[in-house]
């Protein structure tokens, strides 16, 4: 594959007016994970991911033309949370804005402001940095589809809109379909590669395709180190070879797992993920902890229920001491009164999030 695949620009007719585009765009839980990332924001293996359907970012972005443009490096924008200006938002969209800049340069033509809102809390280990620019890249690229002269192909427009959430944050990528994406080249997915994910479509069992994902909220503040931070920390890291082999043969299982409808392994195999995921974390230099108490005994309670039960339900972590609860849709009766009892208690004021996998991005 080229390097720069996107570098083909569409003739776009510009408009002179102003105007507004808002869409929303979902989290997503991968249960291979990527750890560990090259310049460029190319992961160092590849990932799986569920697209998740209620913890979603709605974003609303205003554009005015400017009588001057501005240079797409230093395009000119403001952007707001739920109503209020965040400065400190800035510097990371700026980012985004230059990285972007060779595959949209009419970004430079407008004065934009950015308005955005999380259906769950911000920065608290639910991907919102994926949501949110996975929000921001697709509401660009409506513009440009509608702008375009000549219709756009539907996969160039699929794939460029994860090719672009991905120079936001790496995991955006995988927030564009579902409900499963994968990301990162593999020699089990013939069409996988680094730059976009796609919807893994074939050869998966049913079952997986509506799985619930209860979040149990343990912890629903800002988590002491971010992403990027925790990435960068793979780079010199004593164990980062052998996790990067460890994920790519994990996501070879999965699949196979996933064929098979092995509900029982796939639970193994996926907090086997979640624990290395922490594991990277805890041995990194600087080291840090993410999981809280209540993580640790939300896992033994998850382990004892799926041994007593038979139930396969499992658990998966993000970079954060929340708990993503994965289960078939089928076991939901059985599941929640559970959760609500023996659960729910152990999270920050009881709360839990009760999603489902998604579809992905969508134009409000």
């Amino acid at each position: 594959m080229a390097a720069d695949p996107f570098l083909t620009l569409p003739q776009l007719e510009i408009p002179q007016n102003s105007g507004s585009i808002t869409v929303t765009a979902p989290s997503n839980i991968a249960l291979i994970k990527y750890w560990g990332k090259s310049q460029g924001q190319i992961p160092k293996n590849a990932s799986i991911s569920f697209t998740l359907n209620k913890c979603v970012t709605q974003t609303t972005i205003n554009y005015e033309p400017l009588t001057a443009p501005k240079l797409t490096s230093d395009t000119e924008f403001e952007v707001f949370v739920d109503g209020v200006s965040k400065p400190e938002f800035a510097p990371k969209i700026a980012t985004f804005f230059k990285r972007i800049a060779p595959y949209m340069p009419w970004i430079g033509s407008f004065k934009w402001r950015i308005d955005t809102k999380n259906t769950f809390p911000h920065g608290s280990g639910i991907a919102s940095s994926a949501s949110g620019f996975a929000a921001l890249a697709g509401a660009l690229m409506h513009l440009e589809v509608s702008w375009a002269t000549a219709p756009y192909q539907q996969d160039l427009w699929v794939n460029k809109t994860s090719f672009l959430a991905r120079l936001g944050s790496g995991s955006a990528a995988r927030s564009v379909l579902g409900p499963l994406m994968y990301w990162g080249g593999h020699p089990a997915l013939p069409e996988s590669n680094d730059l976009f994910a796609n919807a893994l479509t074939k050869d998966i069992d049913p079952i997986f395709l509506d799985y619930k994902d209860t979040i149990l909220l343990v912890d629903q503040g800002e988590k002491e180190v971010s992403s990027t931070v925790g990435h960068n920390l793979m780079h010199n890291h004593a164990y980062a070879s052998q996790r990067f082999a460890q994920a790519q043969d994990n996501l070879g299982r999965l699949l196979k797992l996933m064929s098979a409808g092995d509900l029982d392994e796939f639970c193994h195999l996926v907090e086997t993920e979640a624990l290395s995921l922490h594991a990277m974390m805890m041995t990194s230099n600087p080291s840090y902890v993410l999981m809280k108490p209540n993580t640790l005994a939300i896992i033994d309670r998850v382990r004892a229920y799926r041994r007593e039960q038979q139930i396969p339900v499992c658990f998966t972590l993000d970079a954060g001491a929340n708990v993503h609860l994965l289960y078939p849709a089928h076991y939901t009766e059985q599941v929640m009164p559970w959760i609500r009892k023996e659960l729910s208690p152990l999270c920050q004021d009881g709360q839990f999030i009760k999603d489902e996998v998604g579809q992905g991005l969508k134009k409000l």
